[in-house]
């Protein structure tokens, strides 16, 4: 793909196709993707990428009876400008709460940098401790996130050698003043570089930790072959920042939830 820039269909098609997969979930993809997540996360199904000839109360009712055969009381929806039928109005007939939105935003890799503070540092994962520190952010920053066992830190840490070795992605961590604060993920998928799992500690926000994460992952994400940068960034929160940082907003993403 050479230093193409990725045009407006593409990047809606990459945002479209991207779904997380966690270690010890399930998923069954019919004419919709349902992931059941597993309890380290909170539990409850996912449902995402619409592509279907039945109606949307059929779709979604399969959904809802997926979630119940899963066991699961929470089915989340997300909805695209990409799905075939459009799911909102039956979500809303259904009694779904909104609960969240995420703007797609994507740059080319490659021009506008990203200003650093001096005192905030960065660095690439690849320790057990390192591992623990992103651990520690992400139990306080996420709702629901429990701490990583011995086991499945091991099982982690062999993910994150095993995604830098062959290229497709990696973990980093930023530091104020030498403290772990801010951490986030990527994965090289098709010349994208998704962007993911960004967290920083609320009494270290405005700081520049989060700038730091978002400039190593894109220094990762070209180094791994990437053209373009691909993230959903919460309007409240990381949009602005993202916006600031040369990203382009190309479409919303909502996501619903139902108790089933």
């Amino acid at each position: 793909m050479g230093d193409a820039v990725h045009a407006v269909d593409d990047i809606l098609r990459a945002s479209a196709a991207w779904v997380w997969f966690p270690r010890g979930s399930e998923q069954e993809k019919t004419d919709l993707q349902l992931v059941r997540h597993p309890a380290r996360f909170g539990g409850g199904v996912k449902a995402s990428q619409v592509d279907s000839a039945r109606s949307p109360a059929e779709v979604l009712e399969h959904a809802i009876e997926r979630t119940r055969e899963w066991g699961e009381t929470e089915l989340t929806f997300w909805t695209s400008a990409s799905d075939s039928p459009d799911l909102e109005d039956e979500l809303h007939r259904r009694g779904a709460r909104h609960v969240d939105t995420v703007a797609v935003l994507a740059r080319p890799i490659s021009g506008m940098p990203t200003a650093v503070p001096d005192d905030a540092t960065v660095e690439v994962v690849r320790t057990e401790e390192q591992l623990r520190e992103i651990d520690r952010i992400n139990v306080t920053v996420w709702d629901h996130q429990s701490a990583l066992t011995d086991e499945s830190l091991r099982e982690e840490l062999d993910e994150i050698t095993e995604s830098l070795a062959s290229g497709t992605g990696g973990r980093v961590l930023s530091r104020i003043d030498g403290v772990a604060v801010s951490t986030g993920g990527c994965t090289v998928a098709d010349g994208f570089v998704r962007l993911w799992g960004a967290a920083t500690l609320s009494e270290s926000r405005g700081r520049g930790a989060y700038r730091a994460v978002l400039a190593e992952r894109l220094r990762l994400g070209a180094e791994f072959g990437a053209t373009t940068a691909l993230v959903k960034g919460r309007i409240a929160t990381s949009a602005p920042i993202l916006a600031r940082a040369g990203f382009q907003h190309f479409g919303d993403e909502r996501g619903y939830v139902l108790t089933v």
